[in-house]
């Protein structure tokens, strides 16, 4: 069976370097049969540079959860469109001089060439390296900041570009540099149609980077938003979450309800709205983060009432310890770890106890410091 294997691997090897040769062939046809340029680009600069920030972006914000499964591939499919409208904008290159026969015969020669090399220098038997430690994978790593770089030279040069400022927006908030992205986003909408989702990118990018002071000139983009697309939920969960920061609670309750209103129910923000919706509902008090407290602190309170009067495992000890850590009450605590000293005087038996104490800052026989 071992020998069947090691037959085996070298055949699938090959198998799979013969159809990798054939694609790339394919692939250097199609190149040398005609390029397209892109008039508009300057010489150098890479086109392709808008379209990985873009995918980029995408990616993000289906990890932050900004966006959901199907919006993240209905976004990838944009700008799969996009990509096709830009190619289908460029100018045919003019054809080599070199015939089908000689690029053929070149082609084929490549290939040769690559067998024969590997054949004498390769081994498909040598175990595989992680990607991370290979040199090749740091190549292709997406130099986020020099493509911005690179935009931001030609948005220098061609300052109406209406794709690279609206590639170049979003890029900067994700980098956290919310003042380059609001007037980035101004720039889009002086160059197009200020729609809904660009007042409250822009709306966004303001409130970020007031850093938790809120934002006059946020909160009128969000309402113009809003008011100007009944069917935009965003606009209207940044007005519910400002207007909660200012405590303006009845107002922050209707535009969590009209938020709500609009959700299909697997939304990853219609939790958190719904809870919104409470607090504003019952004047900023969270009855179920308060509830939720008073009977954690009743259950702490039973466990030490119990260990008080009938004692306990070390492990109900250090339960209880825990349990007063979390809640923040260190005087509780340090009485807590007092009594689990009295109870268990040798050293030897309480050593985790000792450990999570004194590494919480409690001390031996003592007060809180």
């Amino acid at each position: 069976m071992r020998e069947a294997q090691k037959r085996l691997g070298p055949m699938i090897f090959w198998m799979l370097a013969i159809t990798v040769t054939a694609i790339a062939c394919a692939a250097l046809l199609y190149a040398a049969g005609g390029r397209t340029v892109n008039a508009a680009a300057p010489a150098g600069a890479d086109g392709n540079d808008h379209f990985r920030l873009l995918l980029a972006g995408i990616e993000a914000d289906l990890a932050s959860g900004k966006l959901d499964k199907e919006q993240a591939i209905a976004a990838k499919g944009e700008l799969a469109r996009e990509m096709l409208r830009s190619r289908g904008e460029t100018e045919r290159a003019p054809r080599g001089e070199l015939g089908r026969g000689t690029l053929l015969g070149g082609v084929a020669a490549v290939a040769a060439l690559s067998f024969g090399i590997y054949a004498l220098l390769g081994n498909p038997d040598l175990p595989a390296r992680p990607l991370a430690e290979r040199p090749e994978a740091a190549a292709l790593t997406l130099d986020l900041e020099g493509a911005i770089a690179r935009i931001e030279a030609r948005l220098a040069e061609v300052p109406d570009d209406l794709r690279g400022w609206s590639v170049i927006a979003p890029a900067y908030a994700e980098m956290g540099r919310f003042e380059d992205a609001a007037n980035a986003y101004r720039q889009v909408m002086a160059l197009s149609e200020p729609t809904a989702d660009l007042r409250t990118d822009l709306a966004e990018a303001l409130l970020l980077g007031a850093k938790g002071a809120g934002s006059d000139e946020a909160m009128q983009l969000l309402e113009t938003a809003a008011a100007a697309d009944p069917a935009h939920a965003r606009s209207r969960l940044y007005l519910a979450s400002e207007l909660m920061r200012m405590e303006r609670y009845e107002e922050a309750a209707r535009w969590w309800q009209e938020a709500i209103a609009l959700a299909n129910g697997d939304e990853a923000w219609l939790m958190a709205a719904q809870q919104g919706l409470e607090v504003a509902r019952n004047d900023g008090i969270d009855l179920a983060a308060e509830q939720q407290a008073e009977m954690i602190a009743a259950m702490v309170g039973g466990l030490a009432e119990r260990l008080a009067e009938e004692g306990g495992s070390i492990e109900e000890w250090m339960q209880l310890l825990r349990s007063y850590l979390v809640l923040g009450d260190r005087q509780s605590a340090q009485a807590a770890y007092d009594d689990a000293v009295a109870a268990y005087p040798a050293a030897f038996d309480r050593g985790e106890l000792d450990t999570l104490a004194l590494g919480a800052g409690l001390t031996l026989n003592g007060d809180a410091q």
